[in-house]
């Protein structure tokens, strides 16, 4: 009895300070998760390095830190910085009115009044949703200049996550092996379960990270490219718009280079706006449709139904990191769902023969 007691303290009290422990670590979340992916990622990179040089953990590891670093990690801080020139730049010119997006659709209206009969048939006043629309892009150069701002100003916060990252991001891939063989010793769930979820969790980080982020960044590059070539403004801003919406399956890049290719159309710049459509069609839209399968594969296992709300709601929950993190949550949900599926539902279900039949009439007459 007192033995009893005594294990059911100890496990509340293991309960209790595992919880405070996940909320001490909640501030760093973002750098502890994208150290894990890198681990994940880099992980064959390890693999052919020890091969190459023998088994010296702490150079393997250090040297795959480093090809990380060449590139992933500059490519994307060189980025970011002309990024948010490239933001400030575009909200200065809406604020000294350069760029007025309520005429844009004004022009756009003009030159295609069947636009505005189209939204009368549903009770949809363009006026309204002109200057909703006008809105909504003002508040979103804000949006965008606020960000950029906030990164300039909390450079050492972000300079300190980096760090924190590539720091952990070293140790697990050195440690990473003995620490999924401890966590698999630890947790309750059975051996064998919890070898498939760790394959799974790696699994769908990988394909997600490496895929996804990999299209996106093609995606973006490309439609940047077409933006420069046709001499559209801001086109590194909108190039990394598109990397950022192609995440999103079904939607895509679509949402940026459509509504460019109408304008160009309503200021009589055709041959701007068919070349336009046909790149994006073509190239942009084919890209994700060729690459996917290749880089993604169905190691994922989700229906694209299922990959984009989880995107969405990963997004909403988890700011920009939700782009792996929800479809992770919806593949670890499938994947526990599945091993319940298989292990607890099976019932023994009596075979219907003819016998089976007579049998059961007899015990009805009886």
């Amino acid at each position: 009895m007192y033995e009893d007691l005594e294990r059911r303290s100890f496990l509340a009290m293991l309960v209790l300070v595992s919880l405070a422990f996940i909320f001490l670590m909640m501030p760093f979340f973002g750098p502890i998760f994208w150290a894990v992916a890198i681990a994940l990622i880099f992980h064959p990179v390890q693999h052919w390095l020890k091969r190459k040089i023998g088994d010296r953990p702490n150079s393997i590891a250090l040297l795959t830190l480093m090809i990380c670093m060449i590139i992933v990690v500059i490519p994307v801080i060189v980025l970011v910085s002309s990024l948010i020139a490239e933001g400030m730049g575009l909200y200065q010119q809406i604020q000294d009115g350069e760029i007025r997006p309520g005429e844009y659709i004004d022009q756009v209206n003009n030159s295609f009044p069947a636009i505005e009969a189209f939204l009368a048939q549903f009770n949809i006043e363009f006026e309204g949703l002109r200057d909703r629309a006008a809105s909504a892009f003002v508040g979103g150069s804000q949006f965008m200049a606020r960000q950029a701002l906030g990164v300039g100003q909390n450079a050492f916060q972000f300079f300190l996550g980096l760090g924190l990252m590539i720091y952990l991001a070293f140790f697990l891939l050195r440690d990473g092996n003995k620490l999924v063989d401890l966590l698999i010793r630890a947790l309750p769930l059975g051996d064998e379960r919890e070898r498939l979820l760790f394959a799974k969790f790696a699994e769908v980080t990988r394909a997600t990270v490496k895929g996804n982020l990999l299209i996106a960044i093609i995606q973006g590059a490309l439609g940047g490219f077409i933006f420069w070539v046709l001499g559209i403004n801001a086109a590194l801003l909108w190039g990394v718009v598109m990397a950022i919406v192609s995440l999103l399956p079904a939607i895509g890049a679509a949402i940026v280079w459509v509504p460019a290719a109408i304008y160009l159309a309503a200021v009589g710049d055709v041959a701007s706006a068919l070349v336009l459509t046909a790149f994006g069609v073509i190239v942009i839209g084919l890209a994700d449709n060729v690459l996917r399968p290749i880089f993604v594969g169905r190691d994922t296992k989700l229906p694209d139904y299922i990959v984009l709300l989880s995107t969405l709601g990963g997004i909403v929950m988890f700011g920009i990191n939700g782009f792996v993190m929800g479809p992770l949550v919806a593949a670890l949900f499938m994947a526990f769902w599945g091993i319940f599926i298989r292990e607890f539902s099976q019932t023994d279900v009596p075979s219907v023969t003819p016998d089976a039949v007579e049998q059961h009439k007899d015990n009805k007459e009886a």
